[in-house]
């Protein structure tokens, strides 16, 4: 039976990665919607190619333009814009499975949306987890969606379990099922070598031009600074239902071994592959079956396979997520929302490489409320954080 796929954030990586996946599978997948920011000539190819019934972006100016130009080329695809309209799409009943890929608290909504519709959801939104980890989980049980990570470290372990956790992600404790660790790997970005001194110096272009992944510029530099093993870190809690001194953080270099799960007798189970986001998405796509990808074989012959522990003055963002995290989702959510502003300010070379760590430890630190009770709440904490982020960067004193 064909599924239909409806994918939020279709204009980013993991987006058009998971095209490429559906452009080797054509009569086994079908795009229903697509959902993007404000890049219009690449939602215009999208469109021209897979002929989604709907498309939807989040800039109205973006929206006009590609329903101008689709018009022109004769393409029948309704285009709408606005968050009201990609949460629609995300609980269409049409979609049987809704890939989570718009970067930011951007995707909670319609990722949030299509939990609470019962969907078979492949998700990618760290921000889902990251602030809301708790009511997503919670929303998923009520409902009846089934969760299914592609992000390849959470995509790794996934694979790892034992099918009845896989089935229940979030709910089951560990321990039963004889998991004594999660083990999320890194590659510890393009500056993992480079003297302590220099980091201050290091630009964006070097920032973005990651080792072996090829990623958006925002995630690279989480990459970089490690933020996004945080990220991960957070996210493994909720997701699998871990405790922090059950999930461990290596370096690995060679991205080889996208995660691992060490088990009561001794045993680790990995998995492993090229660098390549197409293996996830597919994965999650044809669970609990496989399909084949027009990917190289990996040889193993080629790398040494080598092991770090990260290094907390190298890697402050990792650690103040962690420390985070045992703070609770307040915490976490301030600490997401500063890294965006003060990443976004790196990008535009208003600030250091190292000033974001400072800026997120001085925002993180510096917003004290409840604990969200629903996703309102949450976007109160967000845009606390933002401000003061922004307060931060005004002064320019970190």
């Amino acid at each position: 039976m064909m599924q239909k796929i409806s994918i939020l954030g279709s204009t980013g990586s993991v987006g058009a990665s998971t095209l490429a996946v559906i452009r080797e599978h054509p009569t086994a997948f079908q795009v229903f919607a697509l959902a993007g920011g404000a890049n219009v000539a690449t939602m215009l190819q999208q469109c021209v190619e897979f002929k989604p019934q709907f498309a939807c972006m989040a800039d109205p100016s973006a929206a006009l333009q590609l329903r101008t130009r689709l018009r022109n080329l004769r393409v029948s695809t309704e285009v709408l814009s606005g968050s009201e309209a990609s949460c629609q799409l995300a609980a269409a009943e049409q979609a049987t499975v809704v890939v989570a890929a718009i970067v930011g608290t951007a995707g909670l909504a319609p990722t949030l949306a299509a939990v609470r519709a019962g969907k078979r959801i492949l998700l990618a939104n760290k921000e889902s987890l990251v602030t809301c980890g708790g009511l997503f989980l919670d929303a998923a049980r009520r409902s009846g969606s089934r969760i299914l990570p592609i992000d390849s470290e959470h995509n790794a372990i996934f694979q790892c379990l034992p099918s009845e956790l896989q089935c229940e992600l979030g709910h089951r404790d560990l321990a039963p099922y004889g998991i004594a660790n999660l083990v999320l790997t890194g590659s510890g970005g393009p500056f993992r070598n480079l003297p302590m001194d220099a980091l201050d110096r290091v630009t964006p272009q070097q920032a973005c031009a990651h080792p072996v992944w090829s990623m958006g510029r925002k995630i690279s530099v989480d990459s970089a600074t490690m933020m996004n093993k945080g990220l991960e870190y957070i996210e493994a809690r909720w997701l699998f239902n871990a405790s922090a001194d059950q999930i461990q953080v290596l370096l690995h270099p060679q991205s080889i071994v996208h995660s691992m799960v060490s088990y009561v007798d001794g045993s680790f189970i990995a998995q492993m592959g090229a660098p390549d986001m197409r293996t996830s998405i597919a994965y999650g796509l044809a669970h609990p079956n496989r399909i084949k990808l027009s990917s190289p074989n990996f040889d193993f012959t080629q790398k040494p396979l080598e092991f770090l522990h990260p290094d907390p003055h190298r890697y402050p963002c990792l650690f103040l997520a962690i420390e985070a995290l045992s703070q609770g989702q307040v915490a976490t959510t301030a600490l997401n929302a500063a890294n965006e502003i003060s990443v976004a300010a790196f990008l535009d070379s208003s600030i250091k490489f190292t000033d974001i760590a400072k800026i997120n430890r001085r925002v993180s630190q510096g917003i004290s409320a409840a604990e969200p009770l629903n996703i309102d709440d949450v976007m109160e904490i967000d845009l606390r954080a933002r401000r003061l982020a922004l307060h931060v960067l005004a002064q320019g004193s970190f």
